[in-house]
């Protein structure tokens, strides 16, 4: 099992941790490490710019290392099943558990899945002349629950349990995204208020032509600036896309943090939980700041390639994006828009990123929460077998009042079925309870 060297010091740095500290300290601009910014509006002065959520929403990671013949066989074999009946199938394999996809792509000939609590693998074929066999990325899930340093020590595990060997720089950061949710009801994101800080022959600078600007029913859900290879900075309103995605588990990170946020506050007297009631809509607007760090701008601009670069320097990295491109309050009197304040969300945001990223995680147990994504499936599933009874029992004709008999029909003759073939009955069952193996109940 590979032997990595576990980072000790602190991310960031050493002397301002910040992040776990309850220790005032003052910002000294020569430290680097350090994002420097006004005080949080919801640390020093509560107003509506409540932080609900920080931390890391993407992590992709390349390993220069091959997986051995043994764990191609396994895979090799795993995949065959799941082309033949075209789904994922489960594969267990010194005590990791994946769903292996019946395809592969982007030169992986394996795509395996380890779920909301894992990381989705991309594997190769062992090839002499392509050294970097091994991909992994890790979603939101993952990281707003267990945090950067877990993603790491995960990883650690998982290739140890593969009986893959490599060294400390054969890992490889390609992508990072860290993102802020702030609870903003009266917030109104404009385009023209984004300042882009140019400069000739540097590529990771952005000007006005690299803004995309989307939105619906005259209002703006999302601004977008730069390119995703490079540097990426977005505003958008992350509670329509939570609503959208039937993302149900950001509901409770937002909700406690705010409740926890805000306890002693007279303008949060009256409100109780944040809502996706469309009602609710405007008092309750989540916007989402994220800034994003593909390939390009992590190694050619800052030389961040391994954990340790990444630990050291990505919070230097972020505080640049902030300055970068900025979101301002337009002063009419200035035509020289760079001299325009950062808007008070700005702030916010510039000031939440003075703390160790690397320690920044929601807190909340997965497990609760893993409930919930399994509920909202048994909602769903639940919904689809009553509209398919009730159409069936309208193409037998049957009435209003004859619903009753006729789904208790329609089970006895599903009952019938199972008991007529249970061969097949009980292969679809395994296969739906691989399917959903990663929500399902815990085994004994």
């Amino acid at each position: 099992m590979q032997q990595n060297d576990h980072i000790q010091f602190r991310p960031q740095n050493q002397g301002y941790p910040a992040g776990g500290s309850t220790e005032s300290k003052s910002a000294d601009l020569s430290k680097r490490g350090v994002i420097v910014a006004p005080p949080s509006g919801n640390t020093v002065e509560p107003t509506l710019y409540t932080v609900l959520h920080r931390g890391f929403d993407t992590l992709a990671i390349a390993i220069q290392a091959q997986i051995g013949p043994d764990l191609f066989d396994a895979l090799e074999a795993t995949k065959g099943i799941a082309e033949a009946e075209r789904r994922d199938v489960q594969f267990d394999y010194a005590g990791v558990r994946l769903l292996v996809k019946s395809h592969g792509g982007n030169g992986y000939q394996f795509i395996a899945s380890g779920g909301d609590l894992g990381a989705t693998w991309f594997f190769k074929k062992p090839n002499a002349k392509d050294k970097w066999g091994i991909r992994l990325s890790f979603g939101s899930f993952f990281l707003a629950t267990r945090g950067l340093r877990e993603a790491k020590a995960h990883l650690e595990d998982v290739l140890g349990r593969f009986g893959i060997r490599y060294r400390a720089e054969d890992v490889s950061i390609s992508r990072a995204d860290y993102c802020i949710d702030i609870y903003a009801p009266g917030f109104v994101a404009v385009p023209e208020n984004f300042v882009m800080h140019g400069s000739a022959g540097r590529r990771d600078f952005m000007t006005d032509d690299d803004k995309v600007v989307h939105g619906k029913s005259g209002r703006v859900t999302s601004v977008t600036i730069g390119a995703s290879r490079n540097r990426q900075v977005i505003i958008y309103d992350k509670r329509a896309e939570t609503i959208a995605k039937s993302n149900l588990n950001f509901w409770k990170i937002w909700n406690d943090n705010l409740s926890r946020n805000n306890a002693n506050l007279r303008e949060f007297a009256q409100m109780r939980t944040l809502s996706p009631d469309p009602a609710l809509a405007e008092q309750n607007r989540v916007w989402r700041v994220e800034f994003r760090a593909g390939r390009d701008l992590l190694k050619d601009t800052w030389n961040i390639r391994t954990w340790a670069d990444f630990f050291a320097r990505f919070g230097d990295l972020c505080r640049q994006s902030a300055e970068v491109v900025r979101y301002t309050d337009p002063d009419p009197s200035d035509s020289n828009r760079a001299r325009w304040p950062n808007d008070k969300l700005w702030d916010v945001v510039s000031a939440e990123m003075n703390d160790d990223l690397c320690d920044m995680r929601s807190g909340h147990d997965p497990n609760p929460m893993k409930e919930v994504h399994r509920e909202r499936h048994i909602s769903l599933l639940y919904k689809a077998l009553l509209g398919t009874g009730i159409a069936y029992a309208a193409l037998h004709g049957a009435e209003f009042k004859d619903l009753p008999k006729a789904l208790d029909k329609l089970g006895r003759d599903m009952q019938s079925d199972v008991l007529a073939h249970p061969i097949r009955a009980a292969k679809q069952l395994a296969d739906a309870k691989e399917r959903y193996v990663f929500i399902g109940p815990d085994r004994a």
